[in-house]
């Protein structure tokens, strides 16, 4: 990683960088699944938040849950597992930078393995029961994707963030993996970030309870839809996005 341009990770006062274990990342892209997949782990395996990336450019705001407010850009962290997530969507621009400062949060943290969750654009939108694709860096991540019939992604593009980390994967040797769940890209999907919570849970034998997450998928599609729809009142309007795709 020595000098590879990243974003400021500002860990809290007491924080210890190093969990090791599975390391989860998700971010605001397509159908938003990589947000909600990272929001629903975190609220299941009770993480505590260890710090918050922050930059002069981000937009000022704070983002309040539950009476509590955040940056928009947070590490959460518990026993041998972290959770990277970003609750607003910035430009295609950004992406390197931000996978860049995945992998520093990876690396410091002495993680096993990184998954990062993300989603597709579906092509019919009537299709309510959506594919699961994977691809790994390594031979093992692909050998777990084979174990628990995740299908691979043989040929084709994976673009952004989840593009990024898992070629970089490649280059530096590391276990690096993407789940990519079929969704609707015309609102938050909270069935296909379900689907990939699954994915991960059998790729690493965590235990992820969805029942909430499947009872509650409208209200959460909603709650989703409004921070992202706020917070977009403070950003920049996006240039041409690439959502991750493949052939």
């Amino acid at each position: 990683m020595a000098g590879q341009a990243s974003y400021d990770l500002v860990l809290h006062k007491d924080a210890d960088p190093r969990t090791g274990g599975v390391a989860i990342c998700g971010f605001s892209t397509v159908g938003m699944v990589g947000v909600i997949a990272a929001s629903h782990v975190i609220s299941q395996l009770d993480l505590t938040q260890q710090g918050t990336v922050l930059n002069s450019e981000f937009p000022a705001m704070a983002l309040v849950h539950h009476e509590v407010p955040k940056h928009p850009v947070r590490v959460y962290q518990g026993s041998n597992v972290g959770v990277f997530t970003a609750e607003v969507r910035f430009g295609p621009e950004r992406d390197v930078l931000f996978a860049n400062t995945v992998l520093e949060w990876f690396t410091k943290g002495g993680f096993d393995q990184l998954i990062v969750i993300d989603g597709v654009a579906r092509e019919n939108l009537d299709d309510r029961d959506g594919s699961l694709y994977g691809v790994s860096a390594s031979k093992p991540g692909r050998a777990r994707l084979k174990t628990a019939g995740i299908e691979p992604v043989r040929q084709g593009v994976v673009a952004g963030i989840a593009g990024y980390l898992i070629a970089e994967g490649d280059r530096l040797g590391l276990d690096i993996t993407a789940i990519l769940a079929d969704c609707n890209p015309m609102f938050p999907d909270a069935r296909a970030a379900a689907m990939a919570i699954e994915a991960v849970s059998e790729l690493t034998e965590i235990d992820i309870p969805l029942s909430s997450l499947l009872e509650d998928a409208r209200k959460i599609e909603d709650s989703v839809r409004e921070v992202f729809e706020n917070s977009q009142t403070m950003l920049p309007a996006p240039d041409d996005e690439m959502d991750p795709s493949f052939s």
